[in-house]
């Protein structure tokens, strides 16, 4: 596939969702497998501004690791950051200090060619729109409680911590979406239940029909985790950095509506509007107090959500 075929997504990106102007600086960090995308943003980027760097480092090795220190360096001084990565940027401390420090920043980890077509081809400020109807209906509720044919069923406290909306509309300094974007997120004080998960998980991606994930988690830690392949993830994270691997980290609802079917990409699944997702691990970056290299997100496709005792109305997926 042609940079000239990536065009159209990149402008969405770069135009309706970063709205970089002519006077700011712009930096692409990619990796050796995204240079593609990376590139098709760049090419845009630097019509708009003279001040664009494409930056390119070898791909890590799981979701959450810190990138090279001149990466880091780069995007704290950059005005607007776009991040085509084959491993997520979006829980580490480089992000949160760009940030902090006033850059707007989108993340793009795991994206394909087919992810970034398909989940750039939408509406954002409908998406917006689905994001302000979730999280009127939940941002003030003391529990939520989630359920699903398969057997999930477990309640989250959020606590004090906030939610937040991940439009994919990124025009104020200190800004941060995922692109493909369209979720409304907590990281939980606590959490007990059951989760079944019937989407996609890493490692297995997509799960085939019949084939679930389950865990259980109690007091805002996972307590048992029934699927060996995602037991094995979790386990070599806690080799590493310890227990903390096994916090329950994150409650998402799914707000995207041009996303229909899921295609086993966790980036773009955990939008699909009227899912939930689900995650372990860090949590540092959103709102919570863990910072561990991991954060594996679940999606399950059935959910019904409750906010203190009152039925959530989710988005419905254009079909």
């Amino acid at each position: 596939m042609t940079n000239s075929s990536l065009d159209a997504p990149a402008r969405t990106a770069v135009e309706q969702c970063m709205n970089l102007q002519p006077t700011e600086s712009c930096a692409i960090v990619t990796d050796d497998n995204r240079q593609a995308i990376g590139e098709a943003l760049y090419a845009v980027a630097s019509e708009i501004t003279d001040d664009a760097v494409l930056l390119r480092y070898p791909p890590g090795d799981q979701h959450g690791e810190e990138p090279p220190e001149p990466i880091a360096a780069a995007i704290k001084h950059s005005d607007v950051v776009l991040a085509p990565t084959t491993k997520s940027l979006s829980h580490t401390t480089a992000r949160v200090e760009a940030i902090e420090a006033g850059a707007r920043m989108a993340t793009l980890p795991g994206i394909t060619d087919g992810v970034f077509l398909m989940g750039l081809d939408a509406d954002y400020e409908r998406i917006r729109e689905e994001c302000a109807n979730v999280l009127a209906q939940v941002e003030d509720a003391e529990e939520i409680r989630v359920t699903s044919p398969q057997g999930t069923d477990i309640t989250f406290v959020p606590g004090d911590r906030e939610w937040i909306e991940d439009t994919g509309i990124v025009h104020e300094a200190g800004e941060f979406s995922n692109l493909p974007a369209g979720e409304v997120f907590v990281s939980p004080e606590t959490a007990d239940g059951t989760v079944v998960v019937d989407g996609t998980m890493m490692p297995h991606g997509q799960l085939e029909d019949g084939h679930t994930v389950e865990f259980a988690v109690e007091d805002g830690t996972v307590t048992s985790i029934e699927d060996e392949g995602l037991r094995e993830e979790v386990e070599a994270a806690a080799a590493e950095a310890g227990d903390d691997a096994y916090n329950l980290a994150e409650l998402g609802i799914g707000t995207n509506v041009a996303v229909a079917d899921l295609v086993g990409s966790v980036l773009l699944d955990e939008k699909a509007g009227g899912t939930v997702h689900i995650a372990i691990g860090d949590d540092h970056g959103i709102g919570g107090d863990i910072e561990v290299p991991i954060h594996l997100d679940g999606i399950l496709t059935e959910p019904t959500v409750y906010a203190d005792g009152e039925e959530v109305t989710l988005p419905t997926a254009d079909r």
